[in-house]
């Protein structure tokens, strides 16, 4: 079983699309162990509120209490600083970690960029389908 971080592009992604970012995430939950931090749904919830998503409170709070019911949850206490140009990235890397995750799925080219932290790959939705296929 694959433990793995989903960056919140890619949940924003799997939300507001029916591509490969959902395809991923539904199987996944289904197959797999999801690992989230509260600190990363907070950024999504966030993110989602952005005028240029045309999605409601409610849809947000179901998305995320599906994430949570399904997913492995850790509280990140302390951050590591690896991204010098996107701090934010840090907390992704830091939730990893923590969930002591195999791997790190995004779409951002500062984590893509790492391809591998410790020993957490770091892949884009196309690399992660293809190693659960």
């Amino acid at each position: 079983m694959a433990l793995v971080v989903i960056d919140t592009n890619i949940l924003v992604s799997a939300l507001l699309n029916n591509g490969k970012p959902r395809i991923l995430l539904l199987k996944l939950l289904d197959q797999h162990k999801v690992i989230v931090s509260i600190q990363m749904l907070a950024e999504f919830a966030d993110v989602l509120t952005r005028n240029k998503f045309s999605v409601t409170s409610t849809q947000v709070e179901k998305f995320i209490s599906i994430i949570v019911e399904k997913a492995k949850t850790v509280s990140v206490d302390s951050i590591c600083r690896v991204i010098l140009e996107d701090p934010d990235d840090d907390i992704v890397l830091s939730t990893a970690l923590k969930g002591k995750a195999d791997y790190i799925v995004t779409g951002d080219k500062h984590l893509l960029s790492l391809k591998k932290y410790e020993k957490i790959e770091i892949l884009k939705v196309n690399q992660m389908l293809e190693i659960l296929s």
